[in-house]
């Protein structure tokens, strides 16, 4: 009862408000992320309570991935990788004429993917977190080498460089003071690094700053334009087609959650999946990519089912089961918030109160959805040459206001310049970000693990179950790229051979 009246407080209605809106709208622009919008927003939330706080920033994960299909849809655009498989048959859609009802589609869809997938959420992740009450420093250290392997997964296209990109993050964790030696590590003199380096200032600028100077490059000719059309006649699809989506909501909710649960699979995996079998389970497979709202339907209620099936591993472990997943552990952590059974017992009216606020901000999503679905169009206009000075200032305060430092401000600047050349020479930014979180944890753990064993490391190992099971996870995430790629490639052929 505590948790419904904190809900409905004034203060977490115009949390939930800011957030859904503010990812829809960032979501929707084409360029930026929903993992983009929750870096650059976790400062905004710093002096908040913790509940409000991580509220909004999960608010804003969801409806972001939702924004993108805003844009996929009007301008055959993708806001978000996720929304990839929305555009094949939304965009059609639009030129039909038809713009706002595949919105208005997408909305509905969006909205019960989300909220089912935090309902499983809320009902999955306590009974898991059990499991984390048994765990000791070397269940932690094999946990924290567990995140570190979803590294291969999050860098898209080469592991080599991902796996690169996580090396570096590890000697950026090493800045600072040696906790069990005290002594000063690569601070090479500066006292301001002797505290290590501020986690949401590196966020802002390799999520965010480096994305507006990639934004930077393009020109206004490839900025897109939408169909002024295709947003005729009425957003709700009828009772009788609506009905026959049903089981194809449903089907791909299910898939999303699965596959938010996965480490390092992603909403693109989840959306592509979906599109597949509503394809292969249809009665008139030939008109998907021809218009078919069951296309739109199947995509969106997928990739946004992966937002709550992503925070089980996250709330559960602390693993994250997303780039933006990861941005949000950061998030957690800023707040003083440690994912595992403290998150289910300590802290219990917390997150209880975050899981909520997940179902009700897809519920608020999917009104403001379809209310706003005929002026979207207006957003995915929006002139870089207003959003880029916009983002930058927002980079630049967020980043000096968490501890009024303007060496937090250069720390941003820094890593938004080492963003933009990682992006330009392919290196994801997510394996640093992650490795960067993870890797104190690891030699933390792993140092006391040792002091634990007595000498014997390896053997020590073998007595304790749990370690066991954990060292087997493991394996099967090295192994889990090369399944996910395989899987994502064998969708793709049956939409495009179909």
């Amino acid at each position: 009862m505590e948790v419904i009246e904190h809900l409905l407080s004034f203060q977490m209605i115009i949390v939930l408000m800011v957030g859904v809106i503010g990812g829809i709208v960032v979501g929707a622009l084409p360029g930026l992320s929903a993992t983009m919008a929750v870096a650059l927003l976790i400062p905004v939330t710093f002096g908040m309570d913790a509940v409000a706080g991580v509220t909004m920033l999960v608010a804003i994960y969801t409806a972001g991935v939702y924004g993108g299909s805003v844009s996929a849809i009007l301008i055959h655009t993708p806001g978000t990788p996720a929304s990839a498989a929305t555009a094949l048959d939304g965009y059609q859609m639009t030129k039909k004429g038809e713009g706002a009802k595949a919105i208005g589609i997408a909305t509905i869809s969006s909205m019960i993917g989300g909220a089912i997938s935090a309902v499983v959420l809320l009902f999955l992740a306590p009974p898991l977190s059990r499991v984390s009450l048994a765990f000791s420093a070397p269940e932690y250290f094999l946990i924290a080498v567990f995140g570190l392997t979803i590294i291969g997964s999050l860098a898209s296209q080469s592991m080599i460089k991902g796996l690169m990109s996580g090396v570096f993050g590890l000697i950026i964790g090493c800045i600072g003071v040696d906790g069990l030696s005290a002594t000063p590590r690569f601070t090479f003199g500066i006292i301001n690094l002797e505290s290590g380096i501020s986690m949401v200032p590196a966020m802002i600028g390799l999520f965010s700053l480096s994305q507006v100077l990639i934004l930077s490059e393009k020109n206004k000719s490839q900025e897109g334009s939408a169909s002024i059309k295709g947003l005729t006649g009425r957003v709700m699809p009828g009772f009788k087609e609506f009905k026959n989506m049903v089981p194809n909501i449903f089907r791909s909710t299910g898939i999303g959650t699965f596959v938010g649960a996965l480490p390092g699979a992603g909403g693109d995996i989840a959306s592509w999946v979906s599109y597949n079998e509503a394809k292969r389970f249809s009665k008139n497979p030939d008109e998907f990519g021809k218009g078919n709202p069951q296309g739109v339907a199947a995509s969106e209620a997928a990739n946004n089912a992966v937002t709550g099936g992503a925070l089980i591993p996250l709330f559960t472990l602390g693993i994250p089961g997303s780039t933006t997943t990861a941005v949000l552990l950061g998030g957690l952590m800023i707040h003083g918030l440690s994912p595992g059974y403290q998150l289910f017992t300590e802290n219990a009216d917390i997150t209880y109160a975050v899981i909520y606020g997940l179902i009700v901000a897809n519920i608020l999503m999917g009104i403001i959805g379809l209310l706003g679905a005929k002026y979207f169009v207006k957003i995915s206009r929006l002139s870089h040459q207003i959003l880029i000075p916009s983002i930058v200032v927002l980079c630049i305060v967020g980043s000096f206001a968490i501890k009024n430092s303007i060496f937090d401000v250069w720390v941003m600047l820094l890593f938004g310049i080492i963003g933009y050349f990682m992006r330009k020479t392919g290196f994801h930014p997510a394996p640093l970000i992650l490795a960067f979180i993870l890797g104190p944890m690891a030699e933390r753990t792993l140092r006391q693990t040792i002091t634990m064993s007595q000498g014997d490391f390896l053997g020590f190992f073998f007595t304790r179950p749990i370690a066991l099971v954990l060292v087997a996870l493991i394996i099967l995430s090295l192994l889990a790229p090369m399944f996910i790629n395989w899987w994502k490639r064998k969708s793709l052929k049956h939409v495009t051979n179909d």
